[in-house]
């Protein structure tokens, strides 16, 4: 039986409900990718989220519909992606654990290991070959798949990292006990 993709109608809904059923799905993006092991979630009254202050030019696609790309560059160097949920929030995709188009992940990243190709935004956008051309696109057709995961998982939730306000939000949502994750799990609680 064959696997439908997620819909628009997964994403709308609160973000951090929405992120950790994200733990475990499959992400690709024209056939390369994998299964997403980590996720953050942001919310527009959440300090650290880009929609805090109201739209901009740059974050116009937190406020668009759910099931659509936010993507932004950071440092003027890494490409992030986003998931669009509810209005002025998104889901950010931390790591995968890669399993199709290697070859071609390899290639953008250098030759790193597997445990290295996409273990953090920037990394795991530039393996997929994330640009801003995928800002705003939809979730739901090409160049992106997104399938359900096909099994439970066991899903972590503790405070996210590389942020300085709303520090100790404990939106950062990973499959337990993963090699693939950006950065070990310091503090967790599981996901009832």
């Amino acid at each position: 039986m064959a696997v439908s993709p997620l819909s628009k109608d997964f994403f709308d809904r609160p973000v951090t409900v929405v992120a950790p059923d994200l733990v475990g799905a499959t992400l690709l993006v024209d056939g390369v990718g994998g299964e997403i092991v980590e996720v953050e979630a942001y919310d527009e009254g959440d300090p650290a989220s880009h929609s805090f202050r109201g739209p901009t030019p740059r974050n116009a696609a937190m406020f668009g519909p759910a099931g659509h790309a936010y993507v932004y560059k950071i440092y003027g160097i890494h490409y992030c992606l986003n998931f669009v949920c509810h209005k002025g929030s998104a889901i950010l995709v931390r790591a995968l654990r890669p399993t199709m188009g290697l070859a071609q992940m390899h290639e953008r990243r250098g030759g790193v290991g597997d445990k290295q190709l996409c273990s953090g935004p920037g990394k795991l956008a530039e393996a997929l070959g994330i640009t801003l051309e995928q800002d705003r696109l939809p979730l739901d057709v090409s160049p992106f798949v997104l399938l359900p995961r096909s099994a439970p998982q066991d899903v972590a939730a503790g405070p996210r990292i590389g942020i300085s306000k709303g520090v100790e939000t404990p939106w950062r949502f990973v499959a337990r006990g993963s090699a693939y994750l950006s950065k070990p799990m310091k503090s967790s609680s599981p996901i009832l």
